[in-house]
């Protein structure tokens, strides 16, 4: 039994009778250029051969394939000859039965690969699936058109739209997978191989009659949803499928996927898919860096924020002590934790004894002792510097020796929370986003003597408890904070000058952010930001026009939805905004103070200053070195603030734009509006010499 490499990433060796494709290109096997030439020279090999009866596809290392080397994309070497399309024709039109022995992943192009055999066979816990809606994209390879014919209509237009991913044990249950094997997939494949049938390929079979509403299907996708655009064209993928021959099919299939994968908001997905691997890689962390591990985490403060946390954790496997000063608190808390997990259950999301096992890993506790054992203690208490430097004091005393110490500060100073304590090296700032359970992101604040092993070990806890860590440094509001105050700035100015709150946040929601500025600030509670900005006073330009209007909103004890009134009013135990007439006249009042002369405002100026304003502070940003990458600082807003994923994040959408263009807008802006828009020097550098990313070297 002789192997031999015919590419760079395939190898092929004959055995029994039954001839091996061998896909090896590490991490998962990637469909480029190399692995299709190979492919195809190991097809026309296995069908030269008279010796081999049947072949076998399997793949090296941790997986079968994890689907086109997405890279690749708009790039020669995706279109290079044989196309993924070229290769699964000579599959299926192979005389001798082709088996796709598939272990660890077949997502996109890889299940494509194994659509296209005449059987495929699995272990039970494989991860099979089109996923490429999630990259803004519908299968190129014939997925839409072969998945209804081998599993019917309903079943495939449900995994396509939806980029569902199956194990599989399911894959069986639906008939997408002939049988379940343990063990080494090569030897599982020549065994399958060796008594095979030839049977049709999935592409050669009827497709199976179908009662689905496509039209319904399209009417019901969520108008925000970041693929929506990929959805709508998987559901036309599969309906062609049901009306049009394989072979035409597959043409309007590459024709919705050429027409996508050249679109501004797939290429945006694609962006933010590579920005959030890339956010968790600290570029001057050394690669041996002492990683200690979690295995007990602890929490100060129950409140709304601590809980989501402490759940986070629970959800992850991790016991956690909650300490709170009171019992009444800590009941309260306790009590939330319980109605969340409860109304989880009751959309089926989670059993009955899943909630009780959750709830089991968070003990609670009054006394401060007992969080002595923990490996990692969040403080989760009042955003006051005096109240945190309080708690770290304490924790400082009974914490563990190397145990680690983490603030979830939204914009004070690490270092000088850190300097209370006599281990400022085991310091750190874990800002999650609320609800913490749920939102992904976790901006990690490295101090300046937070160490490499502190810095690392959080990295690595956060994606065990499924965020997207993303490394900042000390900054007053760290990045994302720090971006939203000039946007609230626009947003509020523009108030000033003719805008309603409903006009600015309806014009921001249309293009695409989740939540508009006023109902966001109603929601996370005005007076959190009145705090912020009487603690700055001091240190704000007094020749620099300031808008009064959120803090006259405050001084009338309006915070938002829990007063029942902010930029809105809100019914009693609704979350509805409603346009308030005493909002219109503090904006009217303040504007006539300010001298300010109210105009029409179209919502193309609303978007265009409320979105330059976060990418001017994104570059001042990427100057000041708080964020290590623009794609972090994307990372931070999409997967924190609502930005719309199709467009990429802010600094994404500014290089769509173009940076040149970009810079032309806010020189524009400054004219007009003055020292508010003075453009970051680095972006002026950039345009200066041509650059059009803003992390050109």
């Amino acid at each position: 039994m002789n192997t031999t490499s015919l590419s760079a990433t395939v190898r092929y060796r004959t055995q029994d009778g039954v001839a091996v494709i061998l896909l090896h290109n590490p991490p998962v096997n990637a469909l480029g250029h190399s692995l299709r030439q190979g492919i195809s020279a190991a097809l026309d090999r296995a069908a030269e051969d008279t010796g081999v009866r049947s072949v076998v596809l399997a793949g090296s290392g941790r997986g079968f394939c994890g689907g086109a080397d997405v890279r690749q994309f708009n790039t020669p070497a995706a279109t290079a000859d044989p196309m993924l399309r070229e290769v699964i024709a000579k599959i299926e039109a192979s005389a001798k039965p082709v088996v796709a022995a598939l272990h660890g992943v077949a997502l996109g192009g890889g299940l494509e690969l194994a659509l296209g055999c005449h059987h495929r066979i699995a272990t039970a816990d494989a991860r099979l699936g089109l996923t490429e809606v999630t990259l803004g994209l519908v299968p190129g390879a014939g997925g839409t058109q072969r998945l209804p014919r081998l599993i019917g209509v309903a079943k495939a237009l449900e995994l396509v739209q939806h980029g569902r991913q199956l194990t599989g044990a399911e894959a069986v249950d639906l008939g997408l997978v002939d049988a379940l094997f343990e063990g080494d997939p090569m030897t599982a494949g020549i065994a399958y191989a060796a008594v095979a049938e030839a049977v049709p390929p999935p592409g050669a079979r009827a497709v199976e009659a179908t009662g689905v509403d496509f039209a319904a299907r399209r009417a019901a996708i969520r108008a925000k949803a970041p693929n929506a655009l990929a959805q709508r064209a998987a559901i036309d993928c599969v309906e062609a499928a049901t009306r049009l021959p394989l072979e035409e099919g597959l043409d309007h299939e590459r024709s919705r996927f050429d027409e996508l994968v050249t679109g501004t908001a797939s290429k945006a997905l694609r962006h933010i898919f590579f920005a959030e691997r890339q956010a968790a890689k600290i570029t001057d962390l050394p690669s041996d860096t002492a990683v200690q591990e979690v295995t007990a985490a602890a929490v100060i403060g129950a409140g709304t924020m601590g809980g989501g946390i402490a759940m986070a954790f629970a959800d992850a496997g991790v016991p956690v002590v909650l300490f709170e000063r009171e019992q009444e608190a800590l009941d309260r808390g306790l009590a939330r934790l319980r109605h969340n997990y409860e109304v989880t259950a009751a959309k089926g999301k989670l059993t009955t004894s899943q909630l009780e096992e959750r709830m089991g890993r968070i003990r609670p506790t009054l006394v401060l002792g007992d969080i002595a054992g923990a490996d990692l203690v969040i403080e989760a208490v009042f955003e006051n510097m005096d109240v945190k430097k309080d708690v770290f004091r304490r924790l400082d005393a009974v914490c563990k020796p190397g145990a680690i110490l983490a603030s979830n500060t939204s914009r004070l100073s690490i270092d000088e929370i850190a300097a209370v304590t006599s281990r400022p090296q085991d310091v750190i700032g874990l800002h999650f986003f609320s609800p913490a359970n749920v939102m992904r992101l976790l901006e990690v604040v490295r101090g300046d003597a937070t160490s490499p092993t502190t810095l690392a070990s959080c990295a690595k806890a956060a994606q065990r408890i499924g965020k997207v860590p993303v490394v900042v440094k000390v900054g007053e509001g760290f990045v994302g904070n720090r971006m939203l105050t000039p946007y609230w700035r626009e947003a509020n100015f523009l108030l000033e000058e003719g805008a309603s709150p409903q006009q600015v946040d309806r014009a921001l929601t249309r293009f695409g952010m989740a939540m508009g500025p006023h109902n966001v600030a109603d929601l996370a509670g005005l007076d959190i930001n009145w705090a912020t900005r009487k603690r700055l006073a001091p240190t704000r330009p007094g020749h620099l026009r300031y808008c009064t209007i959120p803090d006259r909103i405050c001084e009338q004890g309006r915070f938002g939805q829990k007063t029942g009134a902010g930029y809105y009013r809100y019914e009693t135990g609704s979350r509805t905004p409603h346009p308030d007439p005493v909002v219109g006249e503090i904006i009217t009042r303040c504007a006539r103070e300010a001298g300010i002369t109210r105009r029409v405002l179209a919502d193309d100026e609303i978007v265009e200053r409320c979105v330059l304003a976060l990418v001017n502070e994104g570059a001042r940003i990427l100057e000041d070195r708080i964020a290590q990458r623009a794609s972090d600082i994307d990372v931070v807003y999409v997967s924190g603030y609502g930005f719309p994923a199709w467009r990429g994040g802010p600094m994404h959408y500014a290089e769509t734009l173009g940076l040149d263009l970009t810079l032309h807008k806010i020189r524009a802006l400054y004219e007009v509006h003055g020292e508010h828009w003075t453009p970051a020097p680095l972006l002026e550098r950039l345009v200066a010499r041509g650059a059009t990313r803003f992390d050109a070297p």
